[in-house]
């Protein structure tokens, strides 16, 4: 699977432990993220996210801020993105079986490391159901 990933300077951290682990399991991972913890905006770092996966780049995307909620924005602004903020792994599921996520955000000043790669794993592995969430979900993009 191919996987973009995008961060500010708060998820470094967060960013360096998904990306080993996606690696390990055999994912591809494009990397924009930030790897210091000198401050820098996260929509530079969330829109060539957005755009990969719009553009068919990547499967899907995942991106880290301090809130998760700023870069969450960011990537919903495209209108083949359906981004989640999550912070459990339920939520994570949720996301992806009844609104097809195509990327998560995390907070990271909100989660631990090992929460998130649980969410991430979730995510990744969970179908979308389609049925009755099939109609929803097209209704979501502005035409």
């Amino acid at each position: 699977m191919k996987i973009s990933i995008g961060n500010d300077h708060a998820g470094p951290e967060y960013k360096k432990a998904i990306v080993d682990y996606l690696t390990a399991q055999g994912h591809e991972v494009t990397n924009y993220g930030t790897d210091t913890f000198d401050s820098v905006d996260y929509p530079d770092f969330g829109h060539p996210v957005a755009t990969d996966v719009e553009q068919g780049h990547a499967d899907f995307g995942i991106v880290i801020c301090g809130s998760g909620n700023g870069i969450n924005m960011t990537v919903n602004k495209h209108q083949g993105i359906r981004a989640a903020l999550c912070w459990t792994k339920e939520i994570a599921a949720l996301a992806r079986q009844h609104n097809d996520a195509n990327i998560i955000s995390i907070p990271a000043r909100f989660t631990a490391i090992p929460q998130v790669i649980e969410m991430v794993d979730t995510f990744l592995k969970t179908p979308f159901e389609g049925g009755r969430h099939q109609n929803r979900v097209q209704k979501i993009a502005c035409s």
